[in-house]
């Protein structure tokens, strides 16, 4: 593991392998210890990058509210010090909204975008009513929203996953209150990117879950419909976490989408 120093705090992050560049970008309450398994794999063939978002694992909290746009540009700033220049980007739910933000203000730089059960809409006034509710929840006590909320990723009537649950727990119990609230924060707030993907000059890929209780299907489904060079992959038993319940997949298309793009 390695940190950057970064507008008084630190970004920490990981490289592994050589080659063409991907970058991982972890969701909500995870960290980048959830793509080890991507790493080992990919990382044969490509210089993999992982960070941990503002706020996540040993990142640096740097407020109340880090926007999409600033957790673009601490990894800007760590792609920037490893002197990457072209890369692609796979990012998982916050993860995504992350990596689209930077697709929009340095489409030049990408290769290829892998939205992993992610959107590029911006949230609706009933799902910022529901995260003002959720901040409520983490304010007053932390760990019961997270023992409730990790469980609900996993499609769990398909297969169970308690050892991933127990440990991607175990992490997000550690993010301290001010770092989950800043995230809840910052999606609430983030920007309708669908005309980033609509004209986007580099391949997409959405992996979508068909259980996923987070993001539906049918309103990924309509954003891939609205971007010429989109491809989608509906995982048939997965939740929100398609990357561990459905892994040999996902391994394997995105081995081929960065084999292609």
């Amino acid at each position: 593991m390695q940190f950057l120093d970064y507008k008084g705090g630190s970004i920490q992050y990981d490289v592994s392998g050589s080659g063409n560049a991907v970058v991982f970008l972890h969701g909500f309450l995870e960290t980048l210890d959830v793509w080890d398994d991507y790493t080992a794999f990919l990382s044969k063939h490509f210089r993999v990058v992982r960070i941990n978002l503002p706020g996540h694992g040993e990142s640096s909290c740097y407020g109340y509210c880090h926007s999409m746009e600033f957790m673009a540009e601490t990894l800007r700033a760590v792609l920037s010090a490893l002197k990457i220049r072209r890369f692609h980007l796979v990012g998982h739910s916050m993860g995504g909204y992350v990596a689209i933000a930077l697709a929009e203000k340095y489409p030049d730089m990408i290769r290829g975008l892998c939205m992993f059960h992610s959107t590029s809409n911006a949230d609706s006034a009933q799902k910022k009513k529901e995260r003002n509710k959720v901040i409520a929840l983490v304010q007053k006590n932390k760990n019961v929203f997270v023992r409730q909320a990790i469980p609900n990723l996993f499609n769990t009537s398909y297969k169970p996953y308690k050892s991933a649950i127990k440990k991607i727990s175990s992490k997000a119990l550690k993010i301290s209150v001010q770092g989950i609230i800043a995230s809840l924060e910052g999606m609430k707030i983030r920007e309708d990117r669908q005309i980033v993907l609509k004209f986007a000059p580099y391949p997409v890929l959405f992996i979508m879950g068909r259980h996923d209780n987070v993001l539906p299907v049918k309103k990924l489904i309509s954003e891939v419909e609205c971007s010429e060079y989109a491809q989608s992959i509906i995982l048939e038993h997965a939740g929100h976490m398609g990357f561990i319940e459905d892994s040999e997949v996902c391994l394997n298309a995105i081995r081929s989408f960065l084999r292609k793009s």
